[in-house]
């Protein structure tokens, strides 16, 4: 059934956001019944593929990577005995994304002026420097990295893995960190590469971002 919703949806090109047809419409349309329907509703409502609004009626969903996020986060958290392995592969992943984008990103930025950007930088090296984490402003520098770049995919996979990340941390025990200011560093490394078009450069800003993640999973292992 939920197969034939998704068959539906694409055969009439139906974007996100958009409304499908009512429930009843659906059954006569696809011949099922209406609990059939109700059932691959809820399934495809858990997975993002459609959106109930009590009320108003079924919209195509945002087909966003949050129950990615969400399994995700559970594997993380229910493998810690393997050595905060699940984390590990997390940040290997991130890293990966970082690196193989690198290219793409120098061209994209190279030349250009991005003051949000720098901002950021700022406000984490100042917070770095008290000793207060920066998360929310790490996701918006990766975010408004990736944006420059015409795949949004790769975007939103970059933030999923890092929403993984920055949840599965401290579930699992694991201190905060406490070199803030190195991760702050590699930031400012990072955009400066990006905008010289210095690919070596913002690989090797990249890879000194993720050590002190590494750092904290190797002192917990």
């Amino acid at each position: 059934m939920t197969d034939q919703i998704k068959d539906y949806i694409l055969i009439h090109r139906l974007k996100p956001g958009e409304l499908l047809p009512t429930e009843a419409e659906l059954c006569a349309e696809l011949g099922v019944s209406r609990s059939s329907v109700r059932e691959a509703m809820r399934t495809l409502a858990a997975l993002d593929i459609v959106e109930v609004r009590h009320g108003y009626g079924t919209y195509v969903g945002q087909l966003s990577l949050a129950p990615l996020v969400e399994g995700l986060v559970f594997r993380g958290v229910l493998r810690p005995e393997d050595d905060f392995a699940a984390l590990r592969e997390v940040v290997e992943v991130r890293e990966a994304l970082d690196l193989a984008m690198a290219e793409q990103i120098c061209a994209a930025m190279v030349g250009t002026s991005n003051p949000r950007l720098h901002e950021l930088v700022e406000t984490m090296e100042e917070k770095s420097g008290l000793g207060e984490p920066f998360a929310e402003e790490d996701r918006a520098f990766h975010s408004e990295l990736l944006a420059h770049l015409d795949n949004a995919l790769v975007g939103q996979l970059v933030t999923a893995f890092w929403e993984v990340n920055t949840v599965v941390y401290p579930r699992l025990g694991l201190p905060p960190a406490t070199d803030l200011d190195e991760t702050a560093r590699a930031h400012g490394d990072m955009l400066r590469a990006a905008e010289a078009g210095d690919v070596a450069a913002f690989r090797e800003a990249v890879v000194t971002h993720y050590i002190p993640l590494r750092r904290g999973l190797g002192s917990a292992s």
